[in-house]
């Protein structure tokens, strides 16, 4: 990543994404509903292939997609609930640990440590609805796979204010790099453009908006505010609670989350975004929302999920275009202050990578709290 030395303060900044995977991160692999008992589902990660299933006591697995053996995919094989059998050669692999079990073609004097042998595997958990895998940093190439540590940082949830609530997924692919995943996603201009509908916005309501903005670790956080008056949402929610009481508060934190909490009262809407790296030129958008708002209307789960669906289809047909006119590499060109989410974004990734490799703690790009301004 590199940036073209400024003119001055609020120049226009060239900006050429690196569009590096972060691993050593939990990543949303599938919908937990996609994963059954006793069989076996394909899934990439950060250009990794997995297989992902249930054991015989529902609880969920992942391993690296191929046999330690000759290379053939574990998905092709067979699951016993406890063990899979490559297809190739009959080698046995225990699902959580990937330890070795079996090697059908050895004799009774050949003394192999069949135990030493591991099929990668990857720690898994479920949470609201998704199942997450953490990929560890790639070993280097020959090195083959050993018993796994498991990871020092806790599977990402969406926040929740009561006991009760409502809870809604979406899903959508986007044929762009996870750079450009993410600053769309985190993009504060592009929404009446974009996102026009009747019930909604339109290009009639733009106007000046003015938002501060705070570091947190190894994100930043557009602190606590009165959600914009020219939303329908807003003026839903002034049914629940008085308009200053309302407040939003909005986070990115790396390597891909974006948590939205909206407080009215004791009413609450929360939301936990994730672009997650298929390959490097694919990636994927994941919503899950939950909320205690409207929970006597019997189609609110359906309404919600209809918004979202239709915001990310035109976040999903905008991207597809953009892929368009990506093909050729162009530069960025960032401005001030709309831009300057995606050239924090870029920065606090060039920090955490510098981090890992000089391992010094990593450097956050924003010396402290700021205000920024911007029409949409």
């Amino acid at each position: 990543m590199s940036e073209l030395p400024a003119t001055a303060v609020d120049s226009p900044q060239r900006q050429i994404p690196d569009s590096r995977m972060l691993f050593g991160f939990w990543y949303r692999a599938l919908p937990s509903a996609q994963v059954v008992r006793n069989r076996l589902k394909k899934a990439v990660l950060l250009e990794t292939p997995l297989v992902l299933g249930r054991d015989a006591q529902e609880r969920v697995f992942a391993l690296h997609d191929a046999c330690p053996h000759r290379g053939m995919p574990l998905s092709c094989g067979s699951f016993d609930g406890r063990n899979l059998e490559c297809s190739y050669h009959g080698w046995k692999f225990e699902a959580h640990s990937g330890q070795c079990q079996l090697i059908p073609s050895l004799t009774a004097d050949q003394k192999l440590r069949v135990d030493r042998i591991y099929a990668g595997s990857y720690a898994c958990e479920e949470q609201d609805g998704y199942i997450w895998v953490f990929v560890p940093e790639p070993r280097p190439a020959g090195a083959g796979f050993s018993k796994t540590a498991g990871p020092s940082i806790p599977v990402p949830q969406v926040p929740k204010f009561s006991d009760q609530y409502r809870i809604a997924h979406l899903t959508a692919d986007m044929p762009v790099t996870v750079d450009h995943g993410i600053i769309g996603l985190m993009d504060p201009a592009h929404g009446p453009f974009v996102h026009q509908a009747w019930w909604w916005r339109s290009h009639h309501s733009i106007h000046e908006k003015s938002k501060n903005f705070e570091p947190i670790p190894a994100g930043f956080r557009m602190s606590a505010h009165t959600p914009s008056s020219n939303s329908a949402p807003y003026k839903l929610l002034r049914l629940y609670a008085d308009a200053d009481s309302i407040t939003t508060t909005i986070d990115f934190v790396l390597p891909n989350l974006r948590l939205e909490t909206i407080r009215a009262g004791k009413y609450w809407f929360s939301s936990l975004t994730t672009v997650t790296p298929i390959t490097s030129n694919h990636c994927r958008i994941d919503v899950v929302a939950c909320w205690n708002l409207f929970r006597w209307f019997p189609f609110a789960p359906q309404l919600l999920k209809f918004v979202f669906a239709k915001f990310v289809e035109q976040d999903r047909q905008t991207m597809e275009d953009q892929a368009e006119g990506l093909k050729h590499n162009p530069h960025l060109m960032l401005i001030d202050d709309a831009d300057r989410p995606a050239k924090w974004y870029f920065q606090l990734k060039a920090a955490h990578l510098e981090s890992k490799r000089t391992g010094v703690g990593m450097k956050h790009p924003m010396p402290g709290p700021i205000t920024l301004k911007w029409r949409s």
